[in-house]
């Protein structure tokens, strides 16, 4: 993997220095179609080396998720579909509109008593372009060791699955419904779950997809958890740099920049929906989250409020971990952990909580 990734590296260096030199030389009129030719085809082989190695990247992910994991979890890897992608390039072309596969993991636990129903939790994965990872192993055995059966939904946009794949992302639109369609296929395909017992949990991206889903499906799911989410794609847009902004203005994502379609932006950010939430909530966040600025979280938690709605939050100071605070294997962590491990067995009773 390393050698790999080395080679990949070597390889947008030897393209950046053949731009520069083609950029330096003598750009005479009959040569600057053939020059920017050049750099088309560099592009693209930067390209299809990115692509290649998320894909070698999730892969070994996936590899290491069902090694760790199969002491205690029955794992598996599934597709169902999505509704169809929102831009749609040739509407008149063959397929057009079809739905969207999405791939999910699936965690049930090999614990459990004869005949017993199993809680289950949706758990979102974060990134604009992410996947369900390695990183993510010390916390679903902590949920499976719980009783919890778990479906990780890859939503579209997800990186590891080719460019086609990658180009579908609707940050806070559709793939919404994406995770949503994982609830439902993991409910209609394993028996042993228990369609009373629902809850959705996330971090950043994830918790913004959490939070939707509580607002958009708010019968479907007995609780929710939102670490430090995305909250305010407006203010969002203000405090990020061109690069970040230009991945939701993307002709294949939303099109727009947040000047040009305010509203569009604000549809899709959970501070401006929160008057939807009828579902018990807990949010976690840090002061001092270098990704998901406070203010983001603190304009959900105020509007929630305003709109007269009924949930916990804890806003911690300066947590050391900023983003990550609560996801890594620290003292605080854990605990941070536990207070919402017991938040979610409120409403959820897995048949080993956490005390």
């Amino acid at each position: 993997m390393l050698k790999l990734t080395g080679l990949y590296t070597a390889a947008l260096f030897a393209s950046a220095a053949l731009i520069s030199s083609l950029s330096a030389q003598p750009q005479r009129e009959e040569s600057k179609k053939s020059t920017e030719s050049s750099r088309s085809d560099l592009r693209n082989v930067e390209e299809s080396f990115q692509f290649s190695q998320e894909m070698l990247v999730r892969k070994l992910d996936e590899q290491l998720l069902f090694q760790r994991l199969e002491d205690m979890a029955e794992v598996d890897k599934v597709r169902y579909t999505g509704p169809p992608p929102r831009v749609i390039k040739n509407p008149t072309g063959q397929g057009a509109g079809n739905p969207v596969i999405i791939s999910a993991y699936t965690f049930v636990p090999k614990k459990r008593a004869d005949g017993s129903k199993l809680p289950l939790l949706v758990y979102v994965h974060g990134g604009v372009h992410g996947h369900f990872g390695d990183k993510e192993v010390h916390i679903l055995r902590e949920i499976i060791g719980q009783g919890y059966a778990v479906i990780a939904p890859e939503y579209r946009g997800s990186s590891g699955y080719g460019k086609e794949f990658w180009q579908l992302i609707d940050y806070g639109g559709l793939e919404i419904e994406d995770v949503f369609a994982g609830k439902q296929w993991m409910l209609e395909n394993h028996p042993e779950v228990d369609p009373e017992r629902v809850g959705i949990i996330g971090w950043s991206h994830g918790g913004l997809i959490t939070l939707m889903n509580l607002f958009q499906h708010p019968k479907e799911f007995k609780v929710g958890y939102a670490g430090v989410p995305v909250s305010d794609l407006v203010a969002r847009m203000g405090y990020k740099d061109q690069g970040y902004r230009d991945m939701f203005s993307a002709p294949y994502h939303i099109g727009k920049t947040a000047d040009e379609n305010v509203n569009e932006y604000r549809r899709r950010s959970p501070a401006w929906n929160a008057e939807k939430l009828e579902t018990p909530l807990l949010i976690h966040t840090t002061t001092n989250d270098e990704d998901v600025n406070v203010l983001e979280v603190e304009h959900l938690i105020k509007s929630l409020k305003a709109a007269g709605k009924a949930f916990e939050h804890k806003v911690y100071k300066d947590a050391p971990g900023g983003h990550e605070f609560n996801r890594l294997d620290t003292a605080l962590a854990k605990e941070s952990r536990a207070e919402m491990y017991r938040f979610l067995a409120r409403y959820l009773s897995p048949p080993r909580p956490i005390k």
